[in-house]
């Protein structure tokens, strides 16, 4: 059986996109599978899909493709089907060209199923799919969380496909009720979610993991409100939010307001997100409503138990409450949600009960299971077709637009450049603060030994380290590295990372599929001979291996900075061969950007024998300002002796957006409003900045 999945954008992360990915894979194994994307704005999807897994799309939405279609002359003809706000908008807004793309695809496709996965391309699959083909419609939302218009759109198209699949039982029971003379062919089977090839989660981080859109539904204001009561009675732990949306400027308000920009952090969005979940020690949901809750059992997997609101729909329907998880009443506010967050918190050996239970509940999630049940449904299909009245034919006649299904001019499609393969990497931090590198060189010939090599970017010297590539105990195509933090001295940078044969030139890039970053959370940097280091793997924007390192003699560790109207008390703490009570008149010295006229000093106070703070106070700053955007660095001074100040420690390559402290703004007599805030730099250094109110910039 041949099975096509039409999906609006696969290059993107979202819930709909990872759902399909999992569940292609699943059907994969015993079908002919294939993803077409209405767009494609990428070279490559963030989200990769299983090898077996053809992937096509219909419109090229990449500016500098040579096949780019964001000016043909169709786009400027509106599109006949109905709109649909959360995909029909913006440079993917629908037109005339998608509504000949669209009905030409499912014209010309010999797939034995068509399953579509937005209500908009529902619309076109009633209007335009063949009867040689089962056509199945999927909602991963939910009817009640439509506008009126798109909900009865999507509900009369529904009468020209075969089935509609759902992924709650409580949202099928909706569809049936608004559906009756559709409702036996309204059916659940909730989303597949893999295992993931990260080690489990420890439960003992301390943190707190919460993953999804920044949207109002999500509720994430619920959780931080929830999250200050907890802060009050367990200050060590800590809030992490993944994703991006249009809350995200309200959210940085509310956590800024209640003074907690030192505990809870908006990560931004990441891709793959298991080995986020695997840092956590619970798993928070706050939403209003979820279609199922694919957040949930990715959290589960990774053996993390969550605390989700008891909301419509998903969540009752996976979490067994003081099993694998706690559910807390909608109606029972921040208050209801802290307690249960505090009952996870206070009772470690409760949180591991829970995560092992959650991991065999997930378990029930897995692709495999999952597409059986999608198997069983297009085999009763199948089954039910001869016997079918013509009543779906004669609405899918009807709903016939006026556009025509003209066949498509096939563009010319250039060949590819010649691109080196890029070995495929898990990489796992190592309890010391070193990691593994396990590798899949399916794409390298094997005629001679091979090694790991990192090299420093951008250095004059050419520094690199090489480490021989073991092969595995399982055989195959595939090796290790063990790079241990005892082996190397690593000076400061970041490191790209290769798969060199051994005696030649010859070197492969590494892509990173996975890095598993949890071991590092605990880690303070290595105090050794060589200075104070550390060492985080990563993977670059465009998916490679890199490892960014620290290697100084001495560094001052931020711990927390308070923000005051008028200043701002930075707590540290010092790290390596420099002591405090070395000199009694340490200060913090604060470099300008633009002129060392500009520099300022202000004292240090010792908290202990490597602890203290500095305060620094904006009128100084104030009273220096020359440009529209001022910068200070800021130094720890031991005499002639000069001491770097920022945060290395943990997982975090780049800190400047995630660990954000509030602004204050103060007026300037010549300049005006005046927008002061400290901030760590690319490079995790602190610094300070002073601009103008109006400029708009995130440092």
């Amino acid at each position: 059986m041949k099975v096509s999945f039409l999906i609006n954008n696969a290059y993107g992360i979202g819930g709909t996109i990872r759902s399909t990915a999992n569940l292609s894979a699943g059907l994969a194994e015993r079908h002919e599978v294939e993803v077409v994307s209405v767009h494609r704005v990428l070279d490559e999807p963030p989200l990769s899909l299983d090898p077996r897994v053809r992937l096509e799309s219909l419109i090229d939405m990449r500016p500098d493709s040579p096949t780019y279609e964001g000016e043909h002359e169709l786009t400027r003809r509106p599109n006949s089907m109905f709109p649909e706000s959360g995909v029909d908008f913006g440079k993917l807004h629908f037109t005339g060209l998608h509504d000949q793309r669209i009905a030409d695809y499912l014209a010309r496709t010999d797939a034995d199923v068509v399953v579509a996965t937005r209500p908009i391309l529902n619309g076109y699959l009633s209007r335009y799919g063949q009867s040689h083909y089962m056509r199945v419609g999927q909602e991963h939302l939910t009817l009640h969380s439509h506008s009126d218009q798109l909900r009865n759109d999507q509900n009369a198209a529904a009468a020209g496909l075969d089935a509609f699949v759902t992924v709650s039982e409580a949202d099928a029971a909706d569809y049936r009720a608004a559906l009756p003379d559709f409702a036996d062919r309204v059916v659940c089977v909730p989303n597949g979610v893999p295992a993931p090839a990260v080690e489990m989660s420890a439960l003992d981080s301390k943190m707190i993991i919460a993953a999804g859109r920044l949207v109002a539904v999500k509720r994430y204001d619920r959780l931080i409100d929830a999250f200050a009561k907890v802060a009050a009675e367990r200050p060590e732990w800590t809030l992490r939010i993944y994703g991006r949306g249009p809350m995200r400027a309200a959210l940085r308000e509310q956590i800024d307001a209640l003074g907690l920009y030192n505990r809870i952090f908006l990560m931004g969005p990441v891709s793959p997100i298991e080995t986020e979940w695997s840092k956590g020690a619970i798993a928070a949901v706050s939403s209003d409503s979820e279609s199922f809750g694919m957040t949930i059992v990715e959290a589960m997997h990774c053996g993390v138990p969550v605390v989700a609101t008891d909301c419509p729909h998903g969540p009752g329907e996976i979490i067994t409450h003081g099993k694998d998880g706690l559910l807390v009443p909608l109606d029972g506010g921040p208050d209801a949600y802290s307690q249960a967050l505090l009952r996870l918190i206070n009772d470690s050996e409760l949180r591991r009960r829970m995560g092992t239970a959650a991991q065999a509940k997930a378990a029930t999630y897995a692709p495999a299971v999952i597409a059986a049940r999608y198997e069983e449904l297009f085999e009763r299909l199948q089954r039910e077709r001869r016997s079918r009245s013509s009543l779906a034919t004669r609405l899918r006649t009807s709903l016939r637009a006026l556009v025509p299904s003209a066949g498509r001019k096939d563009d010319p499609q250039p060949a590819d450049a010649e691109q080196p393969p890029a070995p495929r990497s898990h990489v796992a931090a190592t309890a010391d603060g070193g990691f593994v590198v396990r590798l899949d060189l399916d794409t390298i010939p094997r005629t001679k030994p091979l090694d790991f090599v990192a090299r420093l970017r951008r250095d004059p010297e050419r520094r690199q380290i090489l480490v021989p590539l073991e092969p595995a105990a399982t055989g195959g195509q595939h090796a290790t590295a063990l790079v241990e933090r005892a082996a190397h001295q690593l000076p400061e940078g970041r490191w790209d990372c290769y798969v060199r044969v051994r005696g030649t030139k010859e070197r492969y890039r590494i892509a990173a599929e996975l890095v598993e970053q949890a071991r590092l959370i605990p880690l303070t940097p290595v105090v050794g001979t060589d200075g104070v280091s550390s060492w985080i793997p990563y993977a670059t924007s465009d998916g490679f291996l890199a490892i960014r390192t620290w290697l100084r003699p001495a560094h001052g560790e931020v711990e927390s900075a308070v923000i005051g109207e008028s200043e701002a008390t930075v707590t540290v703490r010092l790290l390596g061969d420099a002591r405090l009570a070395e000199t009694a008149d340490a200060t913090v010295r604060a470099v300008s950007r633009e002129d060392t006229a500009h520099d300022f000093e202000v004292p240090v106070r010792v908290l202990g024998d490597d602890r203290f703070e500095f305060v620094l106070p904006y009128r100084e700053t104030m009273e220096r300002r020359s440009v529209e955007h001022d910068l200070w660095d800021l130094w720890l001074q031991l005499g002639d002796r000069t001491v770097p100040v920022g945060r290395i420690t943990g997982d975090l390559v780049e800190r400047k957006k995630t660990d954000a402290f509030p602004p204050i703004l103060l007026d300037h007599a010549e300049r005006g409003a005046t927008r002061i805030k400290p901030f760590f730099t690319v490079s995790n250094h602190l610094a300070l900045s002073v601009r103008d109110a109006a400029e708009d910039t995130d440092a």
